[in-house]
């Protein structure tokens, strides 16, 4: 058979090629070992516990900030300092409010989350650091209380529970755009509008014209 370049260029093509479909048939035969098994219901049930902002999977149970600042002190202050100052490397908790438009914003739950749910909700997944899971609504509530308070939100003696906490408005409520933010993405499956095409909030103020 007489080789050409035309010919030597082809089986450098195809050679790649036919060696990709013998890993696919190879590992379409592979065999499986039947290692683990689907999660049960409860199972699943048992991480499907994220709070969205109205609140609807709060379960029930409540707190103060008196409360949460034993429970604060317990379980938080070692990462996040005594009063939420935060001990790097971990987050500060607490302030910030009034200097996320500024040249040295300070990003807090207080100063940033939009909604208060957020706080639970993530206490709840996340917290403690290395025991997540073992703190009870009762501590989370207090827990939630106590930063909020600290971030002069609510009163040391407010009771937070899954009606209250709903109703908290924290200080970036209206920062994100749209303002609610959306529940269910455009048709075109996207979720946030270009910049210039938000709806400025209800109590916006115009701008004004020189």
């Amino acid at each position: 058979m007489r080789y050409t370049a035309h010919s030597i260029s082809n089986t450098n093509f195809l050679l790649p090629v036919i060696a990709l479909l013998a890993c696919g048939v190879a590992m379409a035969q592979s065999p499986t070992f039947k290692v683990g098994r689907p999660p049960t219901e409860e199972e699943v049930r048992a991480w499907d516990h994220t709070v969205g902002s109205d609140g609807k999977e709060l379960p029930p149970g409540s707190g103060n900030a008196i409360q949460g600042a034993k429970v604060y002190a317990a379980k938080c202050a070692v990462c996040h300092g005594k009063n939420g100052e935060g001990n790097f490397p971990y987050n500060r908790l607490v302030g910030g409010v009034g200097t996320l438009n500024t040249p040295n914003p300070i990003i807090t739950p207080g100063s940033y989350w939009p909604y208060a749910t957020t706080l639970w909700d993530f206490i709840n997944r996340a917290m403690p650091e290395g025991s997540a899971g073992t703190l009870t609504p009762d501590e989370i509530y207090s827990a939630t209380a106590f930063i909020l308070f600290r971030n002069g939100i609510i009163k040391e003696t407010d009771v937070i529970d899954k009606k209250s906490l709903v109703e908290v408005v924290m200080p970036n409520r209206n920062g994100f755009f749209p303002v609610p933010p959306q529940s269910t993405p455009d048709k075109d499956r996207s979720w946030l509008p270009f910049w210039n095409q938000a709806k400025p909030a209800k109590d916006a103020k115009p701008e004004a014209k020189n």
